[in-house]
């Protein structure tokens, strides 16, 4: 992806966050020299990876597949430092985009629609050889649990919530003609590098092309003091 593209979608994703008066935190506004100058102190943002993250799966058609997502809080597995066993984070979604099939190994998740446009999510559980069931699959929604169709449409609308359990294969986008739609998630902590199981081989991180300078550091991009040359 070109940074001008990154720095574009930033704002956009800015801009909804805005429109439905969701705050961040103060380091999500931090200019990129500013990283430079930043100690210690804020090694939990760094090494759990807090922060922007605008990624096209490797694809280089950001609007037809892709995702902008901020993870606002989460722990670290393998580091006794960070022993949160929860994460957070918050999603914009541009309609008719999608966000590709996948799975994760240990993450339970509860995806929310927290305003805008209508979400459609498609499940289907995972056989033993990690290939898509063709059995209904259980649903999990704001307290209510039946069977669908594996691969039929589920549509939550703002306000509305849906549980994913690992293992259960999901992709989802926003119905065209609704607008984008913010998209929260809360979770079990994670690790994006490891724990998605993408159904057909994508990367979950784009290479980025520097034609501009970055408006803000993606979460996988913080140096550490004086490491880091914009």
């Amino acid at each position: 992806m070109k940074r001008s593209e990154i720095n574009s979608i930033i704002k956009e994703f800015e801009a909804l966050l805005s429109r439905y008066s969701f705050a961040l935190p103060p380091y999500l506004s931090f200019a990129p020299d500013e990283w430079k100058t930043l100690g210690a102190e804020y090694d939990e943002i760094r090494d759990c990876e807090l922060g922007w993250d605008v990624t096209d799966y490797g694809l280089g058609d950001y609007n037809s597949v892709g995702l902008a997502l901020i993870t606002l809080r989460n722990g670290k597995m393998d580091d006794g430092r960070y022993i949160k066993t929860y994460a957070e984070k918050i999603m914009m979604l541009r309609e008719g985009q999608l966000s590709p099939n996948h799975f994760h190994i240990h993450k339970m998740e509860d995806i929310i629609n927290r305003g805008g446009g209508d979400v459609i999510f498609r499940l289907w559980q995972a056989a033993d050889d990690d290939s898509l069931s063709e059995s209904d699959v259980d649903v999990y929604r704001d307290g209510r649990h039946y069977k669908a169709p594996a691969g039929s449409d589920i549509i939550l609308h703002p306000g509305e919530s849906l549980t994913l359990y690992p293992r259960c294969y999901h992709e989802f986008t926003v119905k065209v003609g609704t607008g984008s739609a913010l998209i929260g998630e809360v979770s079990k902590c994670n690790d994006d590098n490891t724990d998605n199981r993408f159904y057909e081989p994508i990367a979950r991180f784009p290479s980025v092309v520097e034609d501009e300078a970055p408006y803000r550091l993606l979460c996988n991009e913080y140096p550490r003091v004086n490491c880091l040359t914009l």
